[in-house]
C-alpha cells in the first residue's frame, strides 16, 4: 500500500520534476517508509512506499525495468503474486525482488493491458513504456484504490488523493455544478468521472486508460459484475447459496493475509467483521490482533459497541485492543478526518476510522475490514422496499429510499445560482438501472450500489482515513469473485431475516449467535449525530466564515434555521441534514477550492 503521482507532458516539453516532487511529498502519510522520483523527458514518475511485501530496498518504487524497458509505480497488493511470478518465470521473465510491484510490471510486459485480468487485489498503477512513450493507468474493479486526474492542454498529471494534484499547483478548484447536485442528492457521493472540483476527475473502477503521447487516450472498462440469475445454479437450495457464500469469502479473507508483516482486523462487532476474525481463527490464526472503537454517548445514543467485540474477541482468543477515544480527542479528530479526504464525505464514522487508524497504526501496518457487505448482500434497509417492484419502475422507486432530497427540493439547500439547469442525479441513476444484467429491482440496486455508491462512499472513507496514518486496509466481502458470486444469489435470500439473509444463515455455527441476532449497529460517533457544545460551535464557524458566504453555497435562511435547532432535520438515510452542508464547506475551506 502506498502513494503515487506523475505528470505525462503531451507540448515537447520535460516533466516537471519539481510539481511531482512537490505532488509525491504530499503522499508521505500514505507511505512513511520510502519515497523515489523517477524522470525521463516528458514522464515523471514519484512514489511513497509502505513497505508490505518485499521489505527490502528491491522492491521500492518507481521500479525501472531496462529489460523490459518499463516504469512503474504501483499503490495496492496483488494477493496472487507468488503464482503469477511463478507463472511469469515459465515463460522466461526473472524476477529480481519478490514484490507483487515487480509482478505487475512483468505481467504487464508480458500482457499488456490484459493483465489486469491476472490480478487478484486491489490496486492501482501507472505504466510508462519508454519506447512507444505512452502511459497505461489502472484501477482495480472494485475501485478500493484510487487514482484522480488533472488534464490540461498539454499535459496530464495523475495522484493517488486530489491533495496530491493541488500541491502540484494550478489546478481549477471551482465547483462542477453536476457533482455538487451528486453531492447534495446521494449522500455525498460523486460518482466517476466526476469530483466535486471541476479540473480534477477520477478514473472509473474497473477500467484502464492508455494515453499516447500525444494526448489522445482511449479507456476500456474490463469487468462488470452479473446480477442475474445464473441458469447453472437454477436447482441450488438456500443451503447451497449458503455454502458457497462461506467457502468463496474463506477463500478471500485467507489471500489479504498474504504479508511479510503481521495483518489484524478492525473488530466492529458486527456479523461481518466478527465473521472475519472467525475464518482466520478457523484456518488456524493465533495471536490475531483485533482493535475496537468507543466513544462518550451523546443525546442517547450510545458510542461503542464493546459488548459485542469483547464477546467476539474471547469467543477466538484474540489479542484485543478496545480503543477508547477521550472526548478532547474528538474535535481535533474532526478536523483531521476532513483534511483526510479526498473528496468531502457525510458519513459521521469517518473521524471514527480516523482515530481508530491513528491508534491501531502504531501496533501493525495492515488490518481486514468488514466493509461493503451491505452493499453486495442487501444489508441496508432501503432494499426492502423494492422488492416486487416491476423493473420498469426501479430507479424512481429506488429514488424514493435513497435519495437524500429530490431535485425539487434541491432549491431548499442550494443557492439559485448553483442549482444545475435539470435533474442529473435522476438522470444518472435512470441510466445505471437502465442497464442490461440486474434481473428485478433490487437487483438492479444492488449493483448500483455495489459498482457505484460503495466506490465513493464506505471504500473511499475506509482508504483515505487508514492511508492518513499508513494503515493498509482489506476489505474480503469486495474480493471480485465473491462479488461475481453474490450477484447471483435470489434477492430473497439476501433480503431474508432482515437482511443480509444469506449471509446471517450461513455464519451460525461460525460467530457467536447474539452478534447474528443483534440489532443492527453502524458506527456510532454520537457527537458529530447529535451535535452540541464545541461541535456545533466548529459547524457554526464553517458555515458563517467569511469564505462561505462569498461563495455563497447554501442560502442564508437555510444555514440560520439548521442552526437554529441543529439536530431536528435528517437525510433520508439519517444522516443529520446541518453536518451535510458544513462537512461540504470545511473541506472546501481547508483546500483552498471553490
Amino acid at each position: 500500500m502506498c502513494g503515487f503521482a506523475g505528470e505525462l507532458r503531451f507540448d515537447g516539453g520535460r516533466a516537471d520534476v519539481g510539481a511531482v516532487t512537490r505532488m509525491t511529498a504530499c503522499l508521505a502519510h500514505r507511505g512513511p517508509d520510502g519515497e523515489g522520483v523517477h524522470t525521463r523527458g516528458p514522464v515523471a514518475l514519484g512514489h511513497r512506499r509502505l513497505s508490505i511485501i518485499d521489505l527490502s530496498a528491491a522492491g521500492s518504487q518507481p521500479m525501472v525495468d531496462d529489460a523490459t524497458g518499463l516504469s512503474v509505480v504501483f499503490n495496492g497488493c496483488i494477493y496472487n503474486h507468488e503464482a503469477l511470478r511463478r507463472e511469469l518465470q515459465a515463460l522466461g521473465h526473472r524476477f529480481a525482488s519478490t514484490s507483487d510491484t515487480e509482478v505487475v510490471e512483468k505481467s504487464y510486459a508480458q500482457w499488456g493491458t490484459d493483465c489486469v485480468q491476472h490480478f487478484l487485489g486491489m490496486f492501482a498503477f501507472a505504466i510508462h513504456e519508454h519506447a512507444s512513450g505512452r502511459v497505461v493507468l489502472g484501477r482495480d474493479r472494485l475501485g478500493v484504490k484510487p487514482l484522480y486526474l488533472d488534464e490540461r492542454p498539454g499535459r496530464l498529471r495523475f495522484a493517488s488523493t486530489v491533495q496530491a494534484l493541488l500541491a502540484g499547483g494550478g489546478v481549477d478548484t471551482s465547483l462542477d455544478r453536476t457533482a455538487l447536485a451528486q453531492y447534495m442528492t446521494f449522500h455525498s457521493v460523486v460518482p466517476a468521472p466526476r469530483t466535486i472540483l471541476a479540473g480534477v476527475r477520477k478514473l472509473p473502477p474497473a477500467t484502464v486508460r492508455v494515453v499516447e503521447p500525444d494526448g489522445t487516450s482511449r479507456e476500456h472498462v474490463y469487468w462488470e459484475p452479473d446480477f442475474s440469475r445464473d441458469p447453472d445454479r437454477a436447482d441450488w437450495t438456500s443451503r447451497d447459496w449458503e455454502e458457497a457464500l462461506l467457502a468463496s469469502l474463506r477463500v478471500a479473507v485467507r489471500r489479504r493475509t498474504v504479508a511479510d508483516v503481521p495483518v489484524g482486523v478492525l473488530l466492529s462487532g458486527g456479523i461481518d467483521s466478527s465473521l472475519v476474525v472467525a475464518l482466520l481463527a478457523e484456518a488456524g490464526q493465533t495471536d490475531l490482533a483485533t482493535f475496537s472503537i468507543g466513544f462518550d454517548a451523546a443525546g442517547g445514543e450510545s458510542g461503542d459497541e464493546f459488548e459485542y467485540s469483547s464477546l467476539v474477541a474471547q469467543r477466538f482468543g484474540t489479542d484485543h485492543h478496545r480503543i477508547a477515544i477521550d472526548s478532547a480527542r474528538l474535535l481535533p479528530g474532526v478536523d483531521g478526518s476532513v483534511r483526510a479526504m479526498s473528496e468531502p464525505m457525510v458519513s459521521h464514522d469517518c473521524v471514527a476510522f480516523y482515530l481508530l487508524s491513528q491508534d491501531v497504526s502504531a501496533s501493525v501496518k495492515v488490518v481486514q475490514s468488514g466493509q461493503g457487505a451491505d452493499e453486495v448482500l442487501g444489508g441496508y434497509d432501503w432494499y426492502p422496499p423494492l422488492q416486487g417492484v416491476p423493473r420498469g419502475e426501479a430507479a424512481e422507486a429506488y429514488a424514493r429510499v435513497f435519495f437524500d432530497r429530490r431535485f425539487s427540493r434541491l432549491g431548499d439547500v442550494l443557492a439559485p445560482e448553483w442549482l444545475p439547469e435539470r435533474d442529473v442525479a435522476t438522470e444518472f441513476i435512470a441510466a445505471q438501472f437502465a442497464r442490461a444484467d440486474a434481473e428485478t429491482s433490487v437487483d438492479a440496486a444492488l449493483r448500483n450500489d455495489t459498482t457505484v455508491m460503495l466506490v465513493d462512499d464506505p471504500v473511499k472513507r475506509v482508504d483515505n482515513m487508514t492511508m492518513a496514518w499508513g494503515l493498509e486496509a482489506r476489505v474480503p466481502f469486495l474480493d471480485h469473485e465473491f462479488v461475481e458470486l453474490a450477484g447471483r444469489v435470489p434477492p430473497e435470500l439476501k433480503l431474508a431475516d432482515g437482511g443480509k439473509g444469506v449471509l446471517k444463515r450461513a455464519a451460525r455455527g461460525v460467530v457467536p449467535d447474539e452478534v447474528i441476532d443483534r440489532t443492527k449497529g453502524y458506527f456510532p460517533v454520537p457527537a458529530v449525530r447529535q451535535l452540541e457544545g464545541p461541535y456545533l460551535a466548529r459547524v457554526r464557524d464553517a458555515l458563517t466564515d467569511p469564505a462561505a458566504r462569498r461563495r455563497g453555497l447554501f442560502p442564508r435562511a437555510t444555514v440560520d434555521r439548521l442552526l437554529a435547532d441543529p439536530n431536528a432535520e435528517r437525510t433520508t438515510l439519517g444522516s443529520n441534514a446541518l453536518w451535510q452542508l458544513a462537512v461540504l464547506e470545511m473541506w472546501l475551506q481547508e483546500h483552498g477550492a471553490g
